[in-house]
């Protein structure tokens, strides 16, 4: 890479909720939507509805955050005061239809909490007429029927889909069994690819490739996938470290192997997602890692790293590393990556205003001691 540039933007933070899962996508015609959503920080991934920013000339000037109604959260049946939200969305355009797609991850909630376990999840979708500018409520992903409940927990959180060809989409995602689900902490999710049908208004399953699992508990989460050199990638979330796998369809894929850098050392990524990036002929990672300096840091998820792979060895190339996004306090692990061309790419993340330890005021002031206050960046990755 040649050049990185950074644009901060400014959320007006309250101390009260914070803006997460800053994520963008843009059209061939310079057309952009970013979507986020705020996060009460007294709690633990409690989500309020998605808002967007929006920019007509490529990232250059973006429209003041706005809240997104029909991306709000809203009445779920089985209570008075249940509600679902949409999160750990991700918004892709969609090149043979012309349209923004969103795709994440069902959230429940009772009186602001989460409803306890088994708790269902699903992957849910959105569109938008980049004419129009307006977002469809988002609707539930349609999945096979299994005796075994298979999908009970299933969702594309925060992944980094694929568009093929011929439009149809590569979606990564990741599941439990109703009886896993039980006890979320103490089992281990499945990760697999699904091949997806989209006709710009609805997202169709079509089949799932092969599950890719691990006894570490909670198992591999939060793929996402590229195309590379006439072969597929799936980087995934481990608690004890990333993993990477790769195959020839799309849907199969190899036995996972922990990231290592080109030297044989582990690359210190864990607990917190991976994303891809291609552009100048090569393939890159955008990862978190153990850095020796971001102790101070929620799980060491800032700041944000990227460095070319090797990708016959499935390695990291150490010498290419670079950082990315800035570390100031806060973590920036739930993050994405948007490509424009092969010339250009974004890395889009938000300060999450939360630290290690136990919730509070002292929590939050860590991250405003080291400068952080929920702002916004964005990466322009040049070739």
């Amino acid at each position: 890479m040649s050049e990185i540039e950074l644009q901060r933007i400014g959320t007006n933070f309250t101390g009260k909720t914070c803006f997460t899962h800053a994520r963008a996508a843009v059209a061939p015609n310079g057309s952009a939507v970013m979507t986020t959503q705020p996060l009460r920080l007294s709690g633990s991934d409690i989500y309020y509805g998605l808002h967007e920013l929006t920019s007509r000339d490529g990232g250059r000037n973006w429209s003041e955050i706005r809240e997104v109604p029909n991306l709000a959260r809203r009445p779920f049946p089985g209570g008075e005061g249940r509600e679902i939200a949409m999160a750990d969305a991700t918004p892709l355009y969609h090149r043979a239809t012309g349209r923004f797609l969103l795709t994440g991850a069902s959230m429940l909630y009772c009186d602001d909490e989460f409803v306890p376990p088994p708790r269902p999840r699903h992957t849910v979708y959105s569109t938008m007429d980049p004419v129009t500018g307006s977002w469809s409520a988002y609707r539930t992903l349609d999945m096979p029927d299994d005796p075994e409940e298979t999908f009970f927990a299933g969702a594309a959180g925060s992944a980094q889909c694929l568009e093929l060809d011929n439009g149809e989409l590569l979606i990564p995602f990741y599941t439990m069994t109703r009886k896993e689900a039980c006890d979320p902490w103490h089992n281990s999710c499945r990760a697999a690819v699904m091949r997806c049908g989209f006709d710009g208004g609805t997202l169709r399953f079509l089949e799932c490739g092969n599950f890719l699992t691990t006894p570490v508990p909670r198992g591999f989460c939060e793929p996402s996938i590229t195309a590379y050199g006439g072969r597929y990638f799936l980087t995934l979330r481990n608690d004890e470290a990333g993993f990477v796998a790769t195959g020839g369809d799309g849907l199969h894929y190899s036995d996972p192997v922990e990231w290592r850098f080109d030297d044989g050392e582990m690359l210190g990524n864990y607990n917190t997602q991976q994303h891809w990036i291609t552009g100048g002929g090569r393939l890159f990672l955008v990862y978190t890692r153990r850095a020796g300096n971001n102790d101070h840091v929620f799980r060491h998820r800032a700041p944000l790293f990227i460095a070319e792979v090797d990708p016959e060895r499935l390695r990291v190339i150490r010498s290419t590393e670079r950082i990315a996004v800035p570390e100031r306090g806060a973590r920036l692990g739930n993050f994405g990556c948007c490509r424009l061309n092969d010339r250009e790419s974004w890395v889009v993340a938000s300060e999450w205003m939360q630290s290690p330890g136990p919730l509070g005021p002292e929590n939050l002031q860590r991250c405003l001691d080291h400068g952080s206050d929920n702002s916004i960046f964005i990466a322009r990755i040049r070739f």
